[in-house]
């Protein structure tokens, strides 16, 4: 009888907390600008820091939000980073 009350009070807690997580999830969720994903997705992700940001997707976010030059990532520019990074931008608006 007490593993199968310990088991119903392990489970009633489990789904207590996965209740508990859903909610948090969806109260604090944070919304991310689309542009960002894009574009870290394009870059070499090296994250060599040549560009001045600490990573690709810190340099992502400084093109987007700050609207900084598209020509800084050195390793991509041999790929053609630039021209996707400027398409990108256009299509979605910048």
């Amino acid at each position: 009888m007490v593993i199968l009350y310990s088991a119903l009070l392990m489970g009633l807690l489990g789904l207590g907390f996965g209740l508990f997580l859903a909610f948090s999830n969806e109260k604090f969720k944070v919304e991310v600008d689309p542009r960002v994903e894009l574009i870290t997705e394009i870059l070499p992700g090296i994250n060599c820091g040549a560009c001045g940001y600490p990573g690709c997707e810190g340099y992502a976010n400084a093109i987007v939000k700050k609207g900084d030059a598209i020509d800084k990532c050195l390793p991509g520019k041999k790929s053609g980073v630039q021209d996707k990074i400027k398409e990108i931008l256009d299509k979605y608006g910048k």
